[in-house]
């Protein structure tokens, strides 16, 4: 039998081919002494090295610890591992960030090229393409890739986009062969006729929240001339109830005032310690032992009781953001 070649491993697959084999807690305490880049550059070997049979893991693994020979291989899903180190290393919005990024696109949404085109090529091909193809092209893309093609397309045609980018459904094979034959003529053919589910509010809502505010208070208000309800689907999905601990002290406290005892316990019941320590330290201790009493004497509640009050803050929340009592936060800018 021929003895498989040996791979020759660049040295940030070697670290990728420790990181795989070391625990969880020892994988997340190196991730949180590298920057950005090399974060995106580990994880995006870590997948590369997936398939990496036992000789070559043996062959790597000496340069570092020869008590590790005795590891299998790695030919399994890393997707598991490598979300549970990155959000442990990040937390779970960063890691969410860089996950989209590094993880392979399914195969049958994968359009190569894309990775080989920069945001204002993309926006240039599809700029005199109906309304739907670039719905789906932008879909295919990162969020924050998608954001400046987005920006790049006529003023029009942007709120359209993005409103079927939002109610988007399942999309056929052939309407995937279609794109790929308005991108490029060596892309692969359809595998199968399976639709492929595409698009909804929260991918549009991803897009925006990486969009320049300007963009998002431009097109926001054509999308809700299209459809108030595809716009309010995703102002919904842009801004969650985890984003309000985002808030200053005085502006949790203006806002906790607004809302109703009852509807507070019951959202405070769908977050963690940490989280209800936030909201309960803006109010006076009597107060917050009252609520902390009362969820303790409620019990278990359905998680629907727990969703619709915490709608009910959000929506407190942007009306008083709307009307200047307090200020929301969305990434480098003012949400509202």
């Amino acid at each position: 039998m021929m003895q498989e070649p040996a791979r020759a491993f660049t040295g940030v697959e070697k670290a990728a081919v420790l990181m795989m084999l070391v625990g969880d807690d020892e994988a997340a305490a190196i991730l949180q002494n590298l920057d950005p880049e090399e974060v995106r550059m580990l994880g995006k070997a870590m997948f590369a090295v997936a398939d990496v049979g036992e000789p070559q893991v043996v062959e790597v693994l000496d340069e570092f610890v020869v008590k590790a020979k005795d590891k299998n291989t790695i030919g399994f899903d890393p997707r598991p591992q490598i979300e549970t180190m990155m959000t442990k290393a990040l937390g779970a919005d960063k890691a969410e960030n860089v996950l989209a990024r590094i993880t392979p696109r399914e195969e049958a949404c994968a359009i190569p090229l894309l990775d080989w085109l920069d945001a204002g090529e993309i926006a240039a091909m599809v700029k005199d393409e109906h309304p739907q193809i670039a719905a789906v092209l932008l879909v295919n893309l990162d969020p924050a890739v998608a954001a400046q093609v987005i920006e790049q397309l006529p003023d029009a045609m942007q709120p359209d986009v993005l409103h079927r980018i939002a109610t988007l459904g399942p999309i056929s094979a052939d309407a995937l062969e279609m794109l790929r034959d308005v991108l490029s003529r060596r892309a692969s053919d359809a595998q199968n006729s399976t639709a492929v589910p595409l698009g909804g509010a929260k991918e549009a809502a991803a897009i925006m929240n990486n969009a320049r505010k300007a963009t998002e208070q431009r097109v926001m208000p054509k999308v809700a001339k299209i459809s108030k309800e595809t716009a309010k689907a995703i102002e919904e999905e842009m801004f969650v109830f985890d984003h309000l601990l985002a808030l200053d002290d005085k502006s949790m406290g203006t806002l906790l005032r607004g809302v109703e005892a009852d509807v507070l316990v019951l959202a405070l019941k769908g977050v963690d310690e940490a989280a209800r320590t936030k909201f309960l330290g803006c109010m006076s201790s009597r107060a917050a032992d009252g609520i902390r009493d009362e969820m303790e004497a409620r019990g278990p509640v359905k998680l629907s009781e727990v969703l619709e009050a915490q709608k009910t803050i959000l929506g407190i929340a942007r009306q008083m953001a709307k009307d200047g009592t307090i200020r929301l936060a969305g990434g480098d800018d003012d949400y509202v």
